[in-house]
């Protein structure tokens, strides 16, 4: 983005504000399009200059797709049911994502937003106007929120904005995020959600490098975590994953309660090996049932505050 650009305005049309969080999306949305002439959205501040077809990383360009759009009821209670939006692409490479054939790729699904070269403004296509109107309906159905999620939506950050612009002004949206995202995806955000949903996958750096493909990860997400708790309410989510225990979840758990206390907790048990999970000897199983009980009397422990 250009140094000289106008400062973000202070989220007060944001969430729950009383305001036009709507207004405030689509404001948001023109300066994140100028972001994507140096790509830094993402902790790989990869500076891909997107806009004239150069590709980082996440090999997402201008153009963003949608592969999932469907009202669910298996994320946390006090979200569902939720009306769950996916982006196709992501900055992270874990090899047992299980939706990775889709999150892997950012053309994955239809094309719901695009960005011409030769212009100045986003188009919101057809398909991104039939999907605001399934989230109102969904709405309008009893769905507690909205869920923006990828892959991984920070890569494609200046589309969903352009989609939020779209969405009721009162709707409940959450974002769900691996938490690798940069200050200036923040400063977009800050003010547009009203819940994170976001993601601490690995307890130590060489957990996430061999398993993700990602450096210097604890430092990047424990300050997007740090920064979320004090600009919106936050659900940390961790995926317990088989082997991982010590390495992973203690780690994970022990600096939560140290530095978020009373933070929401979301502890998943679900881990299936699937995608390139058998690359790993320790994943190819699923969890054990003594894995799962000592991993609740850690957090039981620590005083976590776990949420269903």
């Amino acid at each position: 983005m250009n140094a000289t650009a106008p400062p973000l305005p202070v989220p007060e049309a944001g969430a729950g504000s009383g305001r036009s969080r709507r207004l405030l999306a689509a404001h948001r949305a023109a300066l994140a399009w100028e972001h994507l002439a140096h790509c830094e959205l993402c902790a790989h501040r990869c500076g891909a200059n997107r806009l004239a077809g150069e590709l980082g990383p996440c090999h997402a360009n201008t153009e963003a797709h949608v592969f999932h759009a469907q009202t669910e009821v298996s994320d946390e209670a006090e979200l569902a049911p939720v009306f769950a939006v996916a982006f196709g692409g992501c900055d992270l490479r874990c090899d047992f994502c299980n939706t990775g054939r889709d999150s892997w790729n950012a053309e994955a699904g239809k094309l719901t937003v695009s960005h011409q070269r030769e212009s100045t403004e986003a188009t919101p296509l057809a398909y991104g106007q039939e999907l605001a109107a399934r989230a109102h309906q969904a709405l309008a159905r009893n769905a507690r929120s909205v869920m923006i999620l990828g892959g991984e939506p920070t890569i494609h950050l200046p589309a969903v904005l352009e989609f939020v612009s779209l969405l009721p002004d009162d709707a409940r949206l959450v974002w769900k995020t691996n938490a690798h995202g940069t200050a200036a995806a923040r400063e977009l955000l800050d003010g547009v959600f009203d819940v994170w949903v976001a993601d601490y996958k690995f307890g130590n750096d060489l957990c996430a490098q061999r398993l993700a493909k990602v450096p210097h990860y604890t430092a990047i997400v424990r300050e997007n975590l740090a920064w979320a708790a004090t600009h919106t309410e936050l659900i940390v989510r961790h995926l317990l994953m088989p082997g991982h225990l010590e390495c992973c979840w203690r780690p994970v758990a022990e600096w939560l309660a140290a530095e978020l206390p009373g933070v929401k907790v979301s502890l998943r048990t679900g881990f299936w090996p699937g995608w390139f999970s058998a690359q790993h000897p320790e994943l190819v199983r699923t969890t054990s049932v003594p894995e799962e009980r000592l991993a609740r009397e850690l957090a039981t422990r620590l005083g976590l505050r776990l949420i269903p």
